[in-house]
């Protein structure tokens, strides 16, 4: 034993085609391995409970107030209370304490309520019962009890409770059929197969018996990918290895479909099952308003520093004369005068911040917060982005960039089910130059007679009957449809013509719409059975294909192949695909005649697959296998090794024919683009189709015009020229017109000028992104934005997801930092969705992964005008008009603060009662302008969607610039002014009593020491409160122009302060100690 655990460690950690460090072993039912096969090394793995809470009993107070204390203007708060504890300062620490704590109580209730419901949805997860096998009996136990290593038995309907490899089902052919709604949104049936050599185990003892070790990777959130490998130990001899890949795997969440019964072994439980890996946050994105308040909290923080730097300055200058800092009526202890001077000026210091504090508004980000957090209802409850068809409304995945939707400058928008509906049509294919057309319509009736085929060109010879035969049977074999009996089935489904009753199930509409094309012309798909597939031909004959292997499609090499064997035996491998990864591959076939009607069909906006096949001989078959085999049970770097297999497989084709389908543009998308554009948006369709497909798409939604003149950077040019020669001449021929372009021009909208569109494709990208001989890319990114930017539209087609992201972090991070918002519905968009600064999915036929990882989501493209132009327009000008009243009304509120120790020797005498100094914010002045950020509407709903103009605006944060804040500050400081000094002058007829209080000459009223701060402050409040209605947005000549209505200066009386504690009582100014008095 101890030689084969030295001999297990030398294999695992000195191997040199694998890193065991990243991998796992499982042993299945927790049963040792045959003695000398393999040591048992048991291994500890978490259990199966999942916390999605961030606290908990013990430890939500301090985690809490942790995070809330990382907040800037917390943290600032906060000191500024402890300084009013520490030292003796002019206002208690009540009015710093009692805000920061209102607003830290308030956000804590929140959070703990939304972390108290995870507990909750956590316990019952986590309790739900579980049937697994041990002894060779079936046990019930809860989920949370489960581990590495059990064999569980799920029944139909039940969600799998954690991560198993498929071991067996009560399907013959070891299959089962899962939808993955609450992982990816996909409700089609996809099929998992179970391990070749333990599909036969279908009792619970059979399976109690298996001898078995799974090897696989750690835990790591890709839903779409999985190594490892099954190591199945029989008697004594050598294990039998097989691989393990993501068909096999069934993932937590995922739920059993018409399969009674399966078996399987836990590899990942609890938080490390992929669907709880997925829960992690995406990176946090803030919103121009966020940064700007961020910037303006510093200016102000700076005033304030200014403030208390004046103030203490001053109080020294004016304590230099004598008698001053000593009043006959204050006596200094001997300690205070043998007291250090720069301490005392440093404690003064502290006490101007503590006075002045209240100019930083610590109540904002909570108001802030509530109006972001209510007003994103607005969206959900819009009833105009409802779409009746698919009974589908807006989401709202993040309320804190709902400001930003008012901000965009780009829009990167996919082409397949975002500007069309991705409901695929089969319109015709061509084989060998004969054209074949379904007679589906004619004259707008259907035809009774489905199946007929119209054949355009003439008729083919024998052999040309042969390859029109072989290429029906490639679009019948050369899939992953499944097909079922019922239509009791979820997702996305369509019923073949001809009255029979088997529905297509695919996740991809076009493969579905391809099996039904083919049916219409005489071939029927019937089933996938015992691993051989059964189609119907012409002569209603049935044809059994053995399914040999699936070299499965992917975004990089465009295809997917199968090797199928026939009754006769022959083998043949069945290859569909991109023109651009077929034609390559080719070594016979009428490439020219296939190759015109392609890009014929493209022009049209049609999308286009080529077929392609190969005769393989036994012993090629034998090295296809030992090609696979070798590269599917690697544990490290298996997709590579699959990609280079393929790419060895997967060539000298006999080009057969190609497809042509139809994908319509969704309804208003034309106009919703146009609309955009006149918005000062541009657009850019990001897209892997193929350029011709994608340019006339274009043209369709209005993208390009008739006008518009097409600039090719392709690598079908760059070949004929360098990349150099190619970027200068384009940058010559946009810049030329750039110093008569107008606004309209940029848009798209401009008749009289040269309107520019660009054409990119994924190969000229990635040299434009790869950095130069010297080590340098910049020149050629920048020469490339250049160009980008003349242009009115872009279209970056044959797009791989990463470049999609990269496109959209060129942009994000140019010299301008726009605004960028993108918008797909697949998965393949989720990178650039993550990527721009607002992502919206839209709730498509492609699952639903887009809409998860969105910040929005929403049913249809045409839903993106009302977002941005209205939704975007409102949100932007509330919450502006909101960030600038907070820090005008806090200047309102402080500047007469500052004054009044002008008055009072600067002895930090406050000018305000405590009540007002505490409830000044979080209650007097916030809930006006909370209600007014959220039901403002400065121009009419209808105004906004007709005229798109109005967004230009808005735009570039136009509202937030610092001329704005300028105004906002200074109007603040003029109200101040008439507040204070309109109370002063209407003093000025006073004469002081006896006891040192006012009366007014005229009335004998007699006022005392807070009675000054108290009308100053009532007509404050009045007054900023009336100015939340008062600013008023005009709508003139298509611009929003601000009115506001001037503050009219309202006097009320005032008296004076003295140094030291609030007081009634007014000292006479003929005192001679230096006393200050108006």
């Amino acid at each position: 034993m101890d030689c084969s655990l030295v001999r297990t460690l030398v294999h695992r950690y000195c191997a040199g085609e694998e890193n065991w460090v990243d991998s796992r072993t499982i042993y299945v039912g927790h049963r040792e391995p045959p003695p000398g096969a393999e040591a048992y090394i048991p291994q500890r793995y978490p259990d199966n409970r999942i916390v999605s809470s961030k606290y908990t009993f013990w430890n939500f107070i301090p985690k809490n107030l942790f995070e809330q204390f990382r907040r800037i203007a917390n943290f600032y708060f906060l000191i500024i209370f402890l300084v009013q504890l520490i030292i003796d300062t002019p206002t208690s620490p009540v009015t710093s304490g009692l805000p920061l704590f209102f607003v830290i109580t308030v956000t804590a209730i929140k959070q703990g309520y939304e972390d108290w419901l995870r507990h909750k949805a956590d316990n019952a997860m986590n309790q739900c019962p579980v049937h697994f096998i041990q002894h060779g009996k079936l046990v019930r136990k809860q989920s949370r009890k489960l581990r590495v290593g059990d064999i569980v038995m799920v029944k139909e309907d039940e969600t799998f409770p954690c991560d198993l490899i498929f071991l067996s089902s009560n399907r013959g052919d070891g299959t089962c059929h899962v939808t993955t709604a609450s992982l990816d949104g996909e409700s089609s049936h996809k099929t998992h197969y179970a391990v070749q050599d333990t599909k036969g185990f279908h009792t619970e003892e059979d399976i109690d018996g298996l001898h078995a070790t799974i090897e696989c990777e750690q835990p790591q959130p890709d839903l779409y990918k999985f190594v490892g490998r099954i190591n199945v130990y029989s008697d004594l001899n050598d294990p039998v290895v097989r691989p393990l890949g993501s068909e096999n795997l069934l993932l937590r969440g995922a739920t059993l479909k018409n399969t009674e019964k399966i078996f399987g072994v836990a590899i990942y439980t609890g938080m490390e099952t992929k669907m709880a890996l997925n829960y992690q946050s995406k990176s946090q994105k803030r919103s121009a308003v966020e940064k700007s308040m961020n910037v303006f909290l510093i200016v102000y923080l700076c005033i304030l520093i200014s403030k208390a730097l004046i103030n203490t300055v001053l109080k020294y200058v004016w304590q230099s004369e004598p008698f001053r800092d000593e009043p006959w009526y204050n006596q200094k202890t001997e300690s205070e005068r043998q007291r250090n001077l720069f301490l005392k000026a440093f404690t003064d210091f502290l006490a101007f911040m503590v006075l002045f504090n209240y100019i930083i508004p610590v109540s904002m980000y909570v108001t802030v917060e509530m109006q972001k957090f209510l007003g994103s209802y607005f969206i959900t409850w819009d009833e105009d982005m409802f779409d009746e068809e698919t009974g589908e409304g807006p989401l709202v995945n993040t309320s804190d960039l709902n400001e930003e939707l008012g901000q965009v400058e780009y829009i990167f928008t996919d082409k397949t089910g975002t500007l069309t509906e991705n409901n695929m049509e089969f319109k015709e294919c061509c084989i060998e130059g004969h054209v074949y057309v379904p007679h589906v319509i004619c004259n707008g009736q259907v035809l009774p007679d489905a199946s007929g085929i119209d054949m355009i060109d003439s008729s083919p010879s024998v052999s040309g009957r042969e390859r029109e035969e072989l290429f029906f049977r490639a679009l019948c074999l050369c899939h992953t449809v499944q097909v079922k009996d019922d239509d009791n089935v979820d997702g996305p489904r369509k019923s073949p013509d001809g009255g029979k009753s088997c529905v297509y199930i695919s996740s991809s509409p076009d493969e579905v719409a391809l099996v039904e094309g083919v049916q219409r012309l005489g071939f029927t798909y019937l089933r996938l059975k015992d691993n051989y597939m059964e189609i119907l031909n012409r002569d209603n004959g049935v044809e059994r294909f053995e399914l040999l292997e699936i070299l499965s499609f992917d975004s990089v090499r465009r295809r997917m192949s199968v090797i199928v064997k026939s009754a006769e035996g022959d083998i043949y491998l069945f290859c569909k695909g991109a023109d651009s990864s077929i034609f390559p591959r080719v070594i016979e076939g009428k490439v020219d005649q296939i190759r015109a009607r392609v890009e014929r069909n493209a022009v049209e906006g049609l999308r286009t697959l080529c077929v392609a096949y190969k005769r393989l001989i036994p012993e090629e078959y034998e090295g296809v296998c030992q090609l696979l085999q070798a590269a599917k049970v690697a544990l490290q770097d298996r997709e590579k090794k699959l990609a280079e297999a393929y790419e060895q497989i997967e060539k000298d084709l006999i080009l057969l024919g190609a497809t042509a389908v139809e994908d319509r543009l969704q309804e208003k998308a034309a106009d919703t683009i146009e609309a955009l554009q006149k918005a000062g948006i541009k657009v850019w369709v990001l897209t892997g189709d193929k350029m011709e497909t994608a340019a006339a798409t274009c043209y369709a939604c209005k993208l390009f015009r008739r006008n518009t003149q097409l600039l090719e950077l392709t690598t079908k040019r760059i070949e004929e020229q360098s990349l150099h020669d190619v970027l200068f001449e384009l940058s010559k021929t946009v810049l030329r017109h750039s110093g008569s372009l107008t606004r309209d021009t940029f848009s798209g909208l401009s008749a009289d000028m040269q309107d520019y569109g660009l054409i990119i494709d994924g190969a000229a990208l990635s040299l434009i992104m790869k950095p130069r001989e010297d080590g340098s890319s910049g020149n050629y990114r920048e020469l490339f934005l250049e160009i980008c930017r003349s242009c009115s539209a872009v279209l970056c087609c044959r797009m791989a997801p990463l470049q999609k992201a990269q496109i959209v972090k060129l942009i994000k991070f140019s010299k301008e930092h726009p605004i960028t918002l993108a918008i797909g519905d697949g998965a393949n968009d989720v990178s650039m969705i993550l990527e721009a600064h607002v992502g919206i999915g839209v709730i498509g036929k492609e699952g639903r992964q887009a809409a998860r990882n969105s910040d929005y989501a929403i049913p249809k493209f045409k839903h993106l005008k009302k977002m941005l132009l209205v939704h975007g327009h409102f949100y932007y000008i509330r919450i502006s008009e909101l960030v600038q009243y907070f820090f005008y009304k806090n200047v309102c509120f402080i500047f007469p603060q500052f004054l009044y120790q002008f008055f009072c020797g600067f002895s930090q005498q406050t000018l305000y009662d405590t009540a007002y100094l505490t409830l000044y914010n979080i209650s007097f002045t916030s809930l006006p302008i909370l209600l007014y950020s959220l039901m403002e509407q400065h121009v009419g709903i209808e105004v906004l969607k007709r005229d798109p103009t109005l967004y230009r605006d808005i735009a570039k944060n136009a509202l937030l610039r610092w001329r704005v804040f300028i105004y906002w500050t200074l109007l603040g400081l003029f109200d101040a002014l008439v507040f204070f000094f309109g109370a002063y002058f209407m003093f000025e007829n006073t004469t002081v009593t006896s006891n040192g209080q006012i009366m007014t000459t005229n009335t004998h009223m007699i006022f005392g020491n807070w009675t000054f701060g108290t009308l100053v402050f009532t007509v404050m409040v009045f007054t900023v409160t009336l100015k939340v209605s008062a600013p008023r947005l005009s709508h003139t000549k298509g611009e929003c122009s601000r009115t506001h209505v001037p503050p009219q200066p309202q006097g009320i009386p005032a008296v004076s302060h003295t140094k030291g504690k609030c007081s009634d009582a007014h000292i006479p100014p003929g005192r001679p100690q230096g006393v200050t008095a108006v």
